[in-house]
């Protein structure tokens, strides 16, 4: 049996920001689990994002991370992504 790891991303971003990326990251299909850090390196947040893709989870999600915004200038997104099917990763 073969297993494909998991493809991980890390995306720097300002708070501003912050929410709208995780709405896009969220949207995008191929992500299974979203992290947020703030500069130091301490985690925030979790999201499973195979729960939050389901509408009535996202809103209140987007908010709590729109709150975490204002604690902080500078945050890393770390995104844990499916990789495509072989016959797209050519």
């Amino acid at each position: 049996m073969e297993t494909i790891d998991n493809i991980i991303e890390e995306i720097k971003v300002l708070g501003q920001d912050l929410a709208e990326r995780v709405k896009e990251l969220i949207h995008e299909g191929n992500v299974r689990r979203i992290i947020i850090k703030d500069e130091k390196g301490n985690t925030f947040v979790e999201i499973p994002v195979t729960v939050a893709a389901v509408g009535a989870v996202l809103a209140p999600i987007v908010a709590a991370v729109g709150a975490l915004a204002a604690m902080a200038a500078k945050f890393t997104i770390v995104v844990e992504k499916v990789p495509p099917p072989p016959s797209e990763a050519k």
